[in-house]
């Protein structure tokens, strides 16, 4: 059986570039830029001063507030600057910009042995642990739900074309990401933990059953998931395998769930374990434009520059779109100039051939973006509206509640920007509120 959701599209997966590549550590850059707004919540607070000597796993900025997360040094040097204003995939924010000496010079902290559910929270908090899937929700408040949760589910779809990093995890760092998800499981109180994966990985899921098996786990279900885009995303998720649906403007504790991603659960190992906070990152460089795809272990505030040159660099000159995350929910950017953080899961490299750049036409009515549309909206309907500046009306179809999965843009035939569309529309609203 494999378990999936209602509507949603099959786009080309695309994977093949990278899906076989070995993780590779890339070599810290001269310099790094870290950002102070890595994550869902107030940007952190620095805890370092320019002319401050640093260390690979040293504290450099305190989380400012529940909803946010302690950021730490990737390298050891020396701090340049603080508030350089850079430019991120989502607007410009505050960098700490520390110049590596090259010594890398790391510092941990205690590994704990058979630690308590309070333990292991305070050490994902402590540690900077976010979800590492895009969102950048501080784990350690998804730990410590409202509401009374029975069911945590591990996000393995990688449903999103071109990315490979956390299919690679699960072949790479088996048991570290089991064991990391059983510490999520135990720091919810919970007895036992779903891990869905697509069904497009079965290497992924052999791999899985076979250390579940050979350590005679029985608390780790591996659920097979019927390929399809947005598998991943949380309502999603949780109906596929729980048959649950998140109300309007819940979250998932709402129906007793929580969901973290698969770098989540082996950056909690690893921080649990080894005493490693969260300072670098696994992530997949591909695309038809880039030399050499790979799978990295990259150091947070490396430069894309510094990435894709340490991949070959563009395979043309005729590249049209440089892209941070996927193709379905990733965000365009201008040049290399932005930082790798805890959520850079993939840099996408696009020719024309690989990137639709065909200039919208007028609606033609067809209704494809609404039969595809996983929350069950009317796409068209809020486009119109926002067209004609009408914002109650993209209220009452339920712009809101879009997930922005790009189901409704794949679809057009007529090429409409519907997930512009649909941020601007919240963003209207939120001005008006």
């Amino acid at each position: 059986m494999k378990y999936t959701f209602k509507k949603g599209v099959h786009p080309d997966s695309a994977k093949g570039a990278s899906s076989a590549k070995s993780i590779e550590r890339m070599p810290a850059p001269e310099k790094v830029s870290i950002s102070l707004a890595q994550h869902i919540g107030k940007p952190a607070v620095p805890a370092v001063q320019v002319g401050d000597t640093v260390k690979a796993g040293q504290l450099i900025a305190c989380a400012d507030g529940f909803v946010s997360a302690n950021i730490y040094s990737s390298v050891s040097g020396t701090v340049v600057s603080i508030s350089e204003m850079r430019a991120t995939p989502v607007g410009k924010c505050e960098h700490i910009v520390i110049a590596n000496d090259g010594a890398y010079e790391t510092v941990t902290l205690p590994a704990l042995d058979n630690p308590t559910k309070e333990e292991i929270i305070e050490r994902v908090k402590l540690a900077g642990i976010v979800g590492m899937g895009g969102a950048g929700f501080p784990t350690h408040v998804k730990l410590m739900p409202k509401d009374k949760v029975d069911t945590l589910i591990i996000n393995a779809a990688e449903c999103e074309p071109y990315i490979t990093c956390d299919h690679r995890i699960m072949l790479e760092y088996t048991e570290q990401f089991v064991e990391g998800a059983r510490l999520l499981m135990k720091a919810l109180a919970l007895d036992k933990v779903y891990i869905g994966v697509e069904t497009n990985k079965p290497d992924a899921i052999d791999a899985l059953k076979a250390y579940v098996l050979d350590k005679n786990i029985t608390d780790v279900v591996v659920v097979p998931l019927k390929p399809k885009y947005p598998q991943g995303a949380e309502k999603q998720l949780i109906y596929a395998v729980t048959k649950r649906k998140v109300p309007v403007g819940g979250l998932p504790s709402a129906v007793g769930c929580v969901v973290d991603n698969v770098h989540t659960a082996l950056s909690t190992y690893q921080a649990v374990v080894e005493g490693k906070p969260l300072y670098e990152r696994i992530m997949t460089v591909t695309g038809d434009g880039i030399k050499e795809p790979k799978n990295l272990l990259v150091s947070s505030g490396t430069l894309y520059d510094n990435v894709l040159q340490y991949c070959g660099g563009f395979n043309s000159e005729n590249v049209a779109k440089l892209i941070s995350g996927g193709p379905m929910m990733g965000i365009s950017v201008m040049n290399g100039e932005c930082a790798t953080t805890k959520t850079t899961s993939c840099l996408l490299v696009l020719t024309p051939s690989g990137a639709n750049l065909t200039d919208p036409t007028e609606c033609i009515n067809c209704s494809k973006c609404a039969s595809v549309c996983p929350m069950n909206l009317m796409p068209m309907f809020i486009d119109s509206a926002l067209a004609n500046a009408d914002i109650d009306t993209t209220v009452k179809y339920g712009v809101m509640s879009c997930i922005e999965c790009g189901c409704c843009a794949f679809i057009c035939p007529a090429s409409r920007p519907l997930v512009q569309t649909m941020k601007l529309a919240k963003k209207k609203i939120k001005e008006r509120k």
